[in-house]
This record gives structure tokens, sequence and C-alpha cells, in this order.
């Protein structure tokens, strides 16, 4: 029976189009930040979906929603799923939400089908993933497994000086739960890829065996300001002379370390930023990852030294200040393989391979066994209102959850 069990593609598409329209901006994508009014509507009509299929909400103090579809067992450690609900400002439709609904969908379809699982299932919408409006991102499932502080979280504020704490409260999703893990069998998280590799291979399916290990730093090159006409190239103390040189060997440092490592300069800054002086100082953002934790290490001591030498080299100051590390994560054996058995059973092209961005799963997967699932998005384009990705695999995607999910849960057959 259960090889032959399918979601219902349509449903799932025609869910999160009406979604899509909380929230909705001029250019087709969607501003839900999280705990906004916009938020609570979308966490309204969540919830509503889910008491029509049979399940019982729990909110915990972070505001994580746990929509529950009770197995024959309901002693027994539940299998779960979700992602959030949560935009960027000027995000896209499918991003997160997806990984919401496609849950959905797959207690529709047991229900369609009066199929029983022995465990329970249920389906999270995780609290402020995004980051955009508070930060640190994925906040919510961090508080939950244990990685961040509830009380020092609550108190994280917005631009505007509203706190998460006040801002649950407000839109009335400060639950009572303990927000913190509890045992669970296994945890899935559907996502689109938010890159090209899928697209470009003419696959449907990534079995996502783990996610990138990144490590965010403030690089800070000091010299000596001078007027930028008299003073000859060949005398200056230039912090753009050694925040040039080091670019390019972070760059031949990611191509060395290939074809998953990444090296990323996203913002730069001069000071004291006149046109006609060289700078004093230069601060740029560097971002590296690598999903091998041994080579993102080897990759953060080239950068070290890469730094000390360049800068003894042109009598120039470098620091490094440590913005972020997240560890390289290896998702569960057992778990990929039910990703992996699901994506064979169903026939779809896929290939295995590495999240490059940070997902929800990342902290689950300190706590409970985990992977996750990706399906290609148009152009690899996400973070953007022209974020786009097809029914047909959308529905493969959820098929796919669908038949991890029952793997894990096993299927009532008496």
């Amino acid at each position: 029976m259960s090889s032959n069990l399918r979601i219902n593609g349509d449903r799932l598409w025609k869910s999160l189009m009406t979604m899509a329209e909380i929230g909705a901006t001029d250019k087709g994508g969607c501003n839900r930040q999280a705990l906004t009014d916009e938020d609570k509507i979308g966490r309204d009509l969540f919830v509503s979906w889910c008491r029509k299929a049979g399940c019982s909400i729990r909110i915990d103090q972070m505001g994580n929603i746990f929509a529950r579809l009770a197995g024959r067992d309901d002693t027994l450690a539940p299998v779960i799923t979700g992602s959030h609900l949560d935009t960027q400002p000027t995000g896209g439709k499918f991003d997160g939400v997806y990984g919401v609904l496609a849950g959905l969908e797959v207690l529709r379809t047991l229900n369609d089908g009066d199929v029983v699982t022995e465990a329970p299932l249920e389906v999270v919408v995780w609290t402020n993933e995004e980051g955009a409006r508070f930060s640190p991102a994925m906040i919510g499932s961090g508080v939950w497994a244990g990685q961040f502080d509830l009380q020092a979280s609550h108190g994280i504020a917005d631009r505007q000086g509203n706190t998460i704490g006040d801002e649950l409260a407000r839109i009335g999703y400060l639950g009572d739960e303990t927000a913190a893990s509890f045992p669970i069998k296994a945890a899935f998280e559907v996502h689109i890829e938010q890159g090209p590799i899928l697209e470009q291979e003419g696959l449907q399916i990534g079995v996502i065996s783990g996610v990138q290990g990144m490590r965010w730093y403030d690089l800070t090159i000091e010299g000596q300001p001078c007027h930028a006409g008299p003073t000859p190239m060949e005398v200056r103390r230039d912090p753009f002379q050694g925040i040039s040189k080091i670019i390019q060997q972070l760059y031949a440092l990611a191509e060395q370390h290939g074809p998953w490592a990444r090296a990323t300069f996203g913002d730069i800054k001069a000071e004291p930023g006149a046109r006609n002086t060289v700078p004093e100082r230069v601060v740029l953002a560097v971002d590296l990852r690598h999903p091998q934790q041994e080579t993102l290490d080897l990759m953060d001591a080239s950068f070290r030294t890469m730094v000390q030498e360049t800068c003894a080299e042109l009598k120039l100051e470098g620091s490094i200040r440590d913005e972020w590390n997240s560890p390289a994560v290896k998702f569960d054996d057992n778990c990929i393989s039910s990703v992996r058995d699901a994506t064979d059973m169903l026939g779809y092209p896929s290939m295995e391979m590495f999240s490059g961005a940070g997902h929800d799963s990342v902290y689950v997967s300190t706590v409970a066994p985990t992977s996750m699932i990706f399906v290609p998005c148009e152009g690899g384009l996400s973070h953007n209102e022209a974020e786009n990705a097809t029914l047909e695999d959308l529905e493969a995607g959820c098929n796919v959850l669908l038949h991890s999910m029952l793997d894990r849960a096993g299927i009532v057959t008496d």
C-alpha cells in the first residue's frame, strides 16, 4: 500500500499560494517577517488547517508550533517534519513555508487514505528562522535544542526596540510548553535548494547528508592614511593592497578545496572613507564554508596565516574577529537511508549533496536523528521575490517526505 501512496500536488500548491497571499509584495514575493501581524495571520491559518486535519496543537515558550497526528501507539517518540513560515523582507513563496505545508500535506494524504502510523507524526513551525527581524537566525529551533538561553532570546530586540518575548505575547504565540527538546524518532525537512546545482544537473531530488560548516569573520587591516596624489605607490602602507591580496588568496584556497568550499566577501568598509585619501583602516566581512569540518579547520588556519604573512610583507597591521562559527553537520545515516530509499522507490532522478545554507535542521540534528530533502528552484534563486519552483518538483519532494516519514514511523497493517 505505501509504495503506491502519493500526495495531492494540486492541494499542496493551492495551500502554498493561499499562504503566499499573506504579506504578498508587489513583485510577487512575500514579506512575512517573524512575529509581525502577517506572521500571526500565517500561523493562525496553519493552525486552523492542522485542526481540520485532526491534529492537536502545542505551542512552546519560543512560539514554536507542534501539530500532532496521533499514531496507534501515541507513547512512541514521534517522527517530525517542518520548517518556518517567516520570510525575508523581500522573500519568496517557498523558502521555509514549503517545508511546513509539505508536512501538512503528508498528514492530509494519510487521512485521505485512512493510513495510520505506529508512531505519531508532528509538523513543526520554528520561530524566526530567517533572522531578518531578530538576530540571530534559527533562534526558535536553537532555544529548543539547547543552543540558546530562553530568557536571553526573549530579550532580543528588533531595530524598533520590540523584543521577541513581547512580540510573542502580542500576537498570542507565547506558549506554555517548555521550549526544550523531547524524544524524537526521526526528523525530516524538505526545502527548495536555494542554489543552482539540481537544476543544472536536471535532477528532482537532493538527498542531503549534511550542512556546510560556516565561519564568519571581520578582517581589519590598518595602514597609514595619506594623500592620493603626492604619495608614490611604492611607499604607501595601503590597507587595500593587503585586502586585495588576501581576497585573491582566499579565492585560490576555495578552489584548492573545491568543489564544495566557499569564500565570500559580502561587506567592506574603508575609514575614513574619503575619495582622495588612502584609508587608515579597511574592514572586510569574510565568510568561509565547507561540509567537512577538518577541511574548514584547515581553511581557517590558512586564512590566519595569510593575514599574518601579508601584513608583515606590506608593513600593515591585521586582526581577525570571529563573528560566528557553525560547525559542519553530518546527518543521521538511517534518516539519510530513508530519504534515499524513498527517492529510489519513487523513481525520481537524484544526487547526494550538502546544504550550503543553514536550516533549522542544523540545531534539530544536535538532539534528534535528522536529514533533509532538496528540490530545485528556478535559477537557484532564493531570498528574492522572484523565487520560484514547479508544482512537479514540489510534489516530488513531498512524496519523498511522505515515504521517508512512513519508513521511520511504521504503518499499521492489521
